[in-house]
């Protein structure tokens, strides 16, 4: 399946280029939007980002195409892509949006787009997405009907309480100290409070981003930075996120690096 805008993981490319310009961006809102424009309901769409300065630009393309057919949006700023998952499904919305390139370098962005069920949408849809943009026909609403834009302030409160609802009940991690590298990314606020939260004492890292710093030297894809500051601080464990957090390399207390597959016997 030949396919221009997308790959395997929604669209991606360097900012400001083919396919990563605002142009593109709104005609993909634009198309997405009448491709999950479905019932008399009004439509809802989620958009979280990582902390990429090029997402100052990509987010309002986004809103515009989106209002332009109709659909609400809901702007919960940067935020994990599990985040914008849960919480596409949490407010039953018709789509979820997240603008991250992962753990490339902040030159780069993408857009990735997940169905009301939270999942990432499938090949057919993406296939009917990008013949609509092909197209450049958008069934526009009236203009009674256009969308409006609202920031969900609570965004990062729903997720921590998400995340801490996954862990059993009663149990805490009190005594255990714990480094969290955040990579400058998307979840430089909401990880070291869920580990505060649950009684660790943290060390967090990878915290500041200031739009080109994500992923640089630190974060899942450089765990140097993590490694040291287990050892400096003594600590039980180490944790490197990418860019919007839904990938993680775990250290132990003398920090090593612990191999994939003792992670998932361990889950």
């Amino acid at each position: 399946m030949n396919r221009k805008f997308f790959g395997t993981d929604g669209v991606r490319g360097r900012a400001n280029s083919e396919p990563i310009r605002p142009t593109t961006v709104l005609r993909l809102a634009m198309a997405a939007g009448q491709r999950f424009h479905r019932g008399n309901h009004r439509h809802l769409v989620v958009i979280g980002k990582d902390t990429r300065l090029s997402g100052y630009m990509l987010e309002p393309a986004l809103v515009a195409g989106f209002i332009s057919m109709g659909m609400d949006v809901n702007l919960v700023g940067p935020m994990p892509t599990p985040a914008v998952a849960m919480l596409t499904r949490s407010l039953r919305a018709d789509l979820g949006v997240v603008i991250s390139a992962s753990h490339n370098p902040y030159q780069d962005n993408g857009i990735k787009l997940f169905g009301p069920d939270g999942y990432k949408i499938s090949d057919e849809e993406e296939s009917a997405i990008e013949t609509l943009m092909e197209e450049e026909r958008g069934d526009y609403v009236e203009s009674e009907a256009l969308g409006r834009a609202t920031r969900l302030d609570d965004a990062p409160g729903r997720y921590i309480e998400f995340v801490k609802q996954t862990f059993p009940r009663g149990l805490r991690l009190d005594g255990l100290k714990v480094v969290i590298d955040c990579g400058n990314g998307a979840a430089y606020r909401v990880a070291p409070a869920v580990f505060y939260e649950l009684g660790a004492e943290v060390i967090p890292v990878g915290i500041h981003p200031d739009g080109t710093n994500i992923n640089q030297e630190c974060g899942a894809t450089s765990t140097a930075l993590m490694r040291e500051q287990v050892v400096l601080h003594g600590a039980n464990v180490g944790i490197a996120l990418d860019g919007d957090a839904d990938r993680m390399i775990l250290a132990d207390e003398s920090g090593a690096i612990l191999d994939g597959d003792q992670i998932m016997g361990l889950i």
